[in-house]
């Protein structure tokens, strides 16, 4: 694997399925992940080789014909680190390799800091020691808000960390003597979604984030697509509007600078419904209606200020205060300019589902009517009743996915990192080799 398509997630995927149903088939596994049974066998005899997996002396209950030997995971065989570097936060995870996380730990952090490569090493340094009884140490996979060249280099530019060409692979690879594997953050979202979220049943999907920034995964044929330099999916930087508002990535413009949770705090202050230091959390209690507005549960039946209902049928007009109607109808805008880009996506792409995942969907039922409305305006025919479906926000699925980019490399057999002393071994042998000092 070099590091310059999406990852080979077709074993990780199996050991995903195993972790979480326990011992099966291989029939049941190739009918479960929708692959072909020759595929299968191929996957799990490669598996059994690196010793992740074992046969069990157990077959399957009898359905009539001939019963399967049973197959289960190997629990002690590896784990993973998976960090996700956030501008004020990081959060990790100790993740086996049936995606069981261990351990999980979110401490607040300044990444735009000029010691801020050194301070993760040292967040990390504690996990990275051995003890008896835990299962080797594979690597670590590192998501971060920006563009990665190659996860096995991992050269990182992110605007919004302030980071330019910073070689944070080669950096916490040699100051940790481990293989780091590092990408995009929703890139690595992307990664986790498809093995422990609802991607997991489809092959072809989009993950959507709002919050501080707008970002996406590409899933296509069951891989997270990176495009030919890591660069796919930089959704937020779609050009939306030339004459508008500058941009952290130097353009004007861009979807990123139209409803990011910044520029709509920044709108809800010009509204005069919002004071200076005000928290996205504080626009989504406004819209919701709990800072003594009436409608906060979207249940008083009254319409917002434009007549147009909201997913809750909560009418503005109707009860809820001016206050509450204006942060309604920010989050209903966003939400237009949000459903007129998902549908030009919908079109290019064909999606058979669009996840919408971040800190934004705190503020969903709000942003949702409009951008149903929008997309099922401009969306092509086929797509219009396509499932725009959300999950809850969680940094432990983003620090999983960064989790799954070193199981899936170290499946695939190895990945070489920039300094040929560290790398990624195949699970059979030695799992992590540290680096010569």
């Amino acid at each position: 694997m070099n590091g310059s398509s999406g990852e080979d997630l077709t074993s990780t995927a199996v050991l995903a399925l195993l972790g979480r149903a326990g011992p099966m088939s291989r029939a049941a596994l190739a009918r479960d992940l929708g692959m072909s049974p020759a595929t299968l066998t191929q996957v799990t005899r490669r598996l059994l080789t690196q010793g992740v997996i074992e046969e069990l002396d157990r077959q399957e209950p009898s359905r009539g014909g001939r019963r399967g030997r049973l197959i289960g995971l190997v629990g002690s065989a590896g784990r993973a680190l998976g960090v996700k570097v956030a501008v004020d936060h990081v959060a990790l995870v100790d993740m086996r390799l049936d995606g069981r996380v261990t351990e999980t730990m979110t401490v607040p952090f300044d990444a735009t800091a000029l010691e801020a490569v050194p301070a993760i090493a040292e967040l990390l340094r504690p996990f990275t020691e051995s003890a008896q009884g835990v299962p080797p140490l594979l690597g670590i996979g590192v998501g971060v808000p920006g563009t990665v060249d190659r996860p096995d280099s991992g050269v990182v530019d992110a605007a919004m960390l302030n980071w330019e060409n910073v070689p944070l692979g080669t950096m916490l690879g040699a100051s940790l003597g481990l293989a780091v594997l590092v990408e995009n953050d929703v890139n690595a979202l992307g990664s986790g979604e498809r093995l422990y979220g609802r991607g997991r049943s489809l092959n072809d999907f989009l993950v959507v984030t709002i919050g501080r920034g707008v970002g996406l995964a590409v899933v296509a044929g069951g891989h997270v697509y990176r495009g030919a330099h890591g660069g796919a999916g930089d959704f937020g930087h779609v050009p939306v509007d030339p004459d508008g508002p500058p941009c952290t990535c130097g353009n004007r413009g861009c979807l990123e600078a139209l409803i990011s949770d910044d520029v709509l705090l920044r709108t809800a202050r010009s509204a005069g419904i919002l004071g200076e230091g005000a928290t996205p959390a504080d626009l989504a209690d406004l819209a919701n209606g709990s800072d003594g507005a009436n409608g906060a549960d979207g249940s008083d039946g009254a319409n917002d200020s434009d007549g147009a209902n909201d997913s809750g049928g909560a009418n503005d007009s109707g009860g809820a205060d001016d206050r509450t109607a204006t942060a309604r109808r920010i989050l209903r805008e966003a939400g237009q300019l949000l459903g007129r880009q998902l549908a030009g996506l919908a079109t290019l792409l064909d999606p058979q589902e669009i996840v919408v995942m971040g800190e934004g969907t705190r503020s969903w039922p709000w942003w949702e009517p409009g951008v149903r409305e929008a997309f099922e305006r401009h969306a092509p025919r086929r797509a219009r009743e396509l499932a725009i479906t959300v999950e809850p926000y969680t940094d432990t699925i983003w620090a999983q996915g960064a989790a799954a980019l070193v199981l899936a490399a170290s499946l695939d057999g190895g990945v070489g990192s920039v300094d040929p002393r560290r790398r990624i071994h195949g699970l059979g042998g030695a799992a992590v080799e540290r680096s010569a000092r």
